[in-house]
């Protein structure tokens, strides 16, 4: 077929296309609404982030029925959507200390991209090999795919792109209206738990809250490539951008030897620009962050690419939001103190480990750190985790009831998922008794637990 009558037949079908019935197009007549809804349900999780994933799947495993609000588009939190995609700590002085469904969830995602554990044998000793090398590296997209599927399966109802607005309690039921897109729904529940990392919901419910005038900095993590460390001149690059240049490159070429411990993380590249007053309570705060995040590491690929050997830097990934170490905490039925913490005192009602060391970045520039002594491994009590003056209310995750150095530490990733873990629990079996979390009967709770699979320190 010459070129002009095929061109012109060409024309001749698509006209005839779309001339056709099945291209003409509809005119919707009446106007879009949003839809209304009255949802009822055992339970009602705020936040599908670290804490919040965990306390979905155990709640909705020992039989409650159990909604999941997310105003975001995946679960995981800042294993995810903020990049930290290396949970930890889980193992302390040789030993296992948080297990249960969060270490079920990193074990998956490490077995299902072949991945490889640190040699948790070798106790970090805070010089040589340091604690973070410890934390398990995994891969956020298949994280977050994992715990979806998870929470499906433990009959969980996700709601993605939707938060709450109203939060009342009247007659032993909560009320709870949220807005998202296309909806606006009120659920109707037995327990709340927030898990949030701002207590977003405690504060809509009226709860107290409490936060220091300076915060933490928060961090937006990126991936750069496109040049080659061990070719570089640094001595024509300046020393500030040395360390970046380094952190994003470290590799362990010896993490298959059995004696060896992962240097972290145990991929190439990583690495991230703090963002100074980073604050994710409300939807202004937490759009400002990610400005300031981006314009950050805009600017600082820019400046690398004009250092000899670093012209061809590439931006391989960057998150999608800035992570963030710290906000609001609820005020509890009990505040977990420093001193708490560094000495590994067991209350009881401590239901679930933590083990990090105080770990506050105070100005971008400097981190005070304290590390435990050998065999001292922090507790979480129940008590930690309501509000003073709630009922059928609990929080996991970095909002607990702690002060600020205690919290430094408390908001590590495997810490949140045992907290959230017990936190779900005590929820469902609140319900079971017909009674408000802290009054649950403990043996009881501390035996659901191990059921599935946590590790409850013994008082």
């Amino acid at each position: 077929m010459k070129r002009r009558k095929m061109i012109s037949t060409m024309g001749a079908i698509s006209l005839g296309i779309a001339s056709s019935p099945l291209a003409k197009a509809e005119v919707v007549k009446k106007p879009y609404k949003v839809t209304e809804k009255t949802i009822e349900t055992d339970i009602l999780i705020v936040g599908g982030g670290t804490a919040g994933v965990v306390a979905a799947i155990q709640a909705g495993r020992a039989g409650a029925k159990t909604i999941l609000v997310e105003s975001g588009s995946q679960l995981g939190g800042t294993t995810t959507t903020g990049g930290v995609s290396f949970p930890g700590i889980f193992h302390a002085w040789g030993k296992q200390v948080i297990g249960g469904i969060g270490w079920e969830l990193v074990m998956d995602a490490v077995n299902l991209n072949d991945d490889i554990l640190p040699n948790f044998s070798i106790v970090p000793n805070n010089t040589t090999i340091r604690h973070w090398r410890h934390q398990v590296t995994v891969n956020p997209a298949l994280y977050a795919m994992l715990a979806e599927e998870k929470c499906v399966e433990a009959g969980v109802e996700i709601r993605y792109y939707e938060t709450p607005t109203t939060i009342t309690f009247n007659k032993g039921k909560w009320s709870v209206k949220t807005v998202g897109k296309g909806i606006s729904n009120e659920i109707i529940c037995d327990q709340i738990i927030d898990c949030t990392g701002n207590a977003t919901a405690a504060s809509i419910a009226g709860y107290k809250l409490l936060r220091e005038e300076d915060t933490q900095p928060g961090s937006f993590v990126f991936r750069i490539g496109g040049y080659d460390l061990e070719s570089l001149d640094l001595s024509k690059i300046p020393k500030e951008y040395h360390s970046r240049l380094k952190q994003n490159m470290l590799i362990n070429s010896d993490v298959k030897v059995e004696s060896s411990v992962n240097n972290f993380p145990p991929t190439s590249p990583y690495n991230y620009v703090y963002v100074h007053g980073a604050d994710s309570s409300t939807s202004e705060l937490h759009t400002k962050a990610n400005l300031e995040g981006r314009a950050s590491l805009l600017q600082l690929i820019r400046k690398l690419r004009t250092f000899p050997g670093c012209e061809k830097i590439k931006l391989l990934d960057a998150r999608p939001e800035t992570a963030i170490r710290e906000t609001y905490r609820i005020e509890g039925l009990y505040k977990i103190t420093h001193n708490d913490y560094v000495t590994g005192k067991v209350f009881e009602d401590s239901l679930s480990y933590s083990f990090y060391p105080i770990d506050l970045h105070r100005d971008g520039k400097s981190i005070y750190q304290e590390f435990l002594k050998e065999d001292v491994v922090a507790t979480i009590p129940l008590r930690a985790l309501i509000p003073k003056n709630s009922q059928n209310f609990l929080v996991a995750g970095r909002c607990l009831s702690s002060d600020r150095l205690a919290n430094s530490a408390l908001r590590v990733q495997a810490s949140c998922m045992g907290m959230a873990q017990a936190a779900a629990a005590a929820a469902v079996l609140a319900i079971k008794h017909k009674v408000t979390p802290a009054d649950v009967p403990l043996a009881e709770l501390k035996s659901m637990l191990k059921e599935h699979g946590g590790i409850v320190p013994n008082a």
